[in-house]
């Protein structure tokens, strides 16, 4: 016997479902050039440019766009098209705290409410961090960590906190690209990698304190980059309307 036809709400549901999707991929697409500095930051581009660097359309990518410049990571300029964030360390600075505070309150709230399904995550998540802990690239690590910022946000319990500190992530680990790939591209990820294990390993042991404590690590490292980005970097990497310094 064949099936029954899908109704109409059934179909709009479906489409609506796949639009969300291509919504969704764009945002992750055009947010994963951002952090690996492929759009440079003060760079200057059309919607037009977006469509043919991921291959996707206009809406996905204009509503993509939107979430985006919500996230202070473009700015859309009337036209002018759009401007890629440029790297602001005082303001950098500025939203540490905000961040720290904000991780704190994540990683207690997932601590006290995570349940054996979101520990198991955690603690395979910490297993692939210490499998390739000597040789991982920054941008292996930056797939895991998108995964743990998420894990833990969903762990927490709160929605409101995922949509508040997805923006602070991407800013900070554009900032982590720029500091492991052209500051200190011989550092290697070892104190990065050893923050966030401290963090899983807390929450899936359910030690609230010690996740805090490990949190507060990981933004102190983040305020060390910020240190040595700040003496190291030539300004026209943080801002590419910047003329370059000519050599000497």
């Amino acid at each position: 016997m064949a099936g029954k036809p899908a109704t109409p709400r059934a179909t709009d549901d479906k489409q609506r479902h796949y639009r969300v999707n291509l919504a969704n991929q764009a945002y992750d697409q055009v947010e994963a050039l951002i952090v690996t500095c492929a759009l440079r930051p003060g760079q200057y581009l059309s919607i037009q440019d977006l469509q043919t660097m991921i291959g996707s359309g206009r809406t996905p990518v204009h509503q993509a766009v939107s979430r985006l410049a919500t996230d202070t990571l473009i700015e859309i300029r009337p036209r002018h098209g759009l401007r890629i964030a440029h790297i602001d360390l005082v303001r950098e600075r500025v939203l540490l705290p905000l961040r720290r505070d904000m991780e704190r309150f994540v990683v207690r709230l997932a601590t006290e409410r995570t349940g054996p399904a979101h520990r198991n995550q955690m603690r395979h998540l910490a297993k692939a961090l210490r499998s390739r802990e000597a040789d991982m690239t920054i941008g292996e690590f930056n797939r895991l960590d998108r995964r743990i910022d998420a894990l833990l946000a969903t762990a927490s319990g709160e929605p409101f906190v995922e949509t508040t500190l997805r923006p602070l992530h991407t800013i900070f680990r554009r900032v982590g690209w720029i500091y492991h790939n052209w500051v200190r591209p011989t550092e290697g990820l070892g104190r990065t990698i050893a923050c966030h294990l401290a963090i899983l390993d807390a929450v899936a042991g359910g030690d609230a304190a010690q996740a805090s404590d490990a949190s507060d690590q990981l933004v102190a490292f983040n305020t060390a980059m910020l240190d040595v980005i700040e003496a190291d970097i030539d300004p026209a990497l943080l801002d590419c309307s910047l003329a370059p310094l000519a050599a000497d």
